[in-house]
């Protein structure tokens, strides 16, 4: 059926994936985290392993944010090419995020970025930053994926000559290694490689949705290397420095190499709904 959906079920759904988000983590996360606490062979970081989880269950239970840096809110939008929208879709999703940052509550964590005025609703010029996709059907998929600026600010890329292959690991473990215990291990690496300068950057983040638990043989090499630095949950030493590396690649010019990193958290939190497609 098409033109079943409404700008209340998106403003409603939007607030309420919003709320998932942030006050639970992804089954594959969590058990991420649960075996890296079984297989940490140091007692303290055991213990931040133990008061991670036991935050997370706190949040759950009680409905309240995992982290108070609730981020800011990035929305990736699949549409079917068979949808029929009779309003303003990216209208409806900031008023979404207005209700959620309202009810949840959020922190508003949106301002300028030179005077540095807070929105106060985490909605200001280009923010909810969404990107959106076609893909088949008549419905819309909705994910967010907030990002603290403690991951986020950790996050690089670099314009590598086409013949630095070879140097890309070195740059993943470099960017790792610098940022230490300042993104709160253990964290979730996401690469993107090739494209352009803008589009390396949104495959690494797009990367950050992946299970965590799903990784190729140059991830779960990458992430060996990465939990070999010894930084450790949150940078107090140990087995465990990230959960998971994924890595999506793109062609790119003969005379490129983009190559993006970005880090996220162990509180690497995105939720989606499906609205229509028969509904």
């Amino acid at each position: 059926m098409q033109g079943n959906i409404s700008y209340d079920d998106v403003v409603f759904s939007v607030a309420d994936i919003l709320k998932r988000s942030e006050t639970s983590l992804p089954h594959d996360v969590i058990n991420a985290l649960r075996t890296a606490k079984a297989n940490e062979s140091s007692p303290v970081a055991r213990e931040q392993l133990e008061a991670i989880l036991k935050n997370i269950d706190i949040a759950s239970r009680k409905n309240i944010p995992i982290c108070q840096d609730t981020g800011i809110l990035i929305f990736f939008v699949d549409i079917g090419r068979e949808a029929r929208l009779d309003f303003n879709l990216e209208e409806a999703i900031a008023e979404g995020v207005r209700l959620a940052t309202e009810k949840i509550p959020l922190r508003p964590n949106a301002v300028d970025p030179i005077s540095r005025n807070n929105s106060g609703n985490n909605i200001g010029d280009g923010i909810p930053d969404i990107k959106y996709d076609l893909t088949e059907g008549n419905g819309i998929k909705i994910t967010v994926a907030p990002k603290g600026a403690g991951s986020e600010n950790m996050s690089t890329l670099k314009m590598l000559n086409p013949t630095e292959t070879g140097e890309i690991r070195r740059f993943v473990l470099e960017t790792v290694l610098k940022a230490g215990g300042k993104p709160c291990p253990p964290i979730v690496v996401g690469v993107g490689i090739g494209g352009s300068f803008d589009k390396a950057a949104r495959l690494a983040k797009l990367a950050l949705l992946e299970d965590t638990g799903k990784m190729d043989e140059l991830e779960r090499s990458i992430l060996d290397d990465i939990n070999s630095l010894g930084i450790g949950p949150m940078g107090l030493g140990g087995d465990t420095t990230a959960l998971a590396v994924h890595v999506k690649k793109a062609f790119c010019h003969t005379a490129s190499l983009p190559v993006a990193v970005n880090i996220q958290c162990w509180a690497n939190r995105h939720a989606s709904v499906t609205l229509g497609d028969g509904e």
